[in-house]
């Protein structure tokens, strides 16, 4: 007997252009920028089927953009204990 896959909540998949329009940049900036770095698969994308094409979590990157990211996560650790911020 299959059971059938139980979605938590409903989702709404963007393509790489509609993305752009909806965030307000390039679909290259998306594609070789954020793609990777800021928008992680599994978490903001998925590729249907394991095929080439990239289908975007639209709740999942609304809710992430307004996360602020704690400062100290992108510090660069100093020999005497410090940190360069920048």
């Amino acid at each position: 007997m299959e059971q059938a896959l139980q979605v938590k909540e409903p989702c709404t998949y963007l393509t790489t252009n509609e993305l752009s329009v909806r965030i307000k940049y390039d679909s290259r900036t998306i594609r070789d920028r954020l793609k990777d770095s800021v928008l992680l698969e599994g978490r903001h994308y998925i590729r249907p089927f394991g095929g080439r094409k990239t289908l975007y979590l639209w709740e999942n990157i609304e809710r992430d953009m307004y996360v602020q990211r704690r400062p100290d996560l992108f510090a660069i650790p100093l020999a005497n204990g410090g940190a360069l911020h920048g």
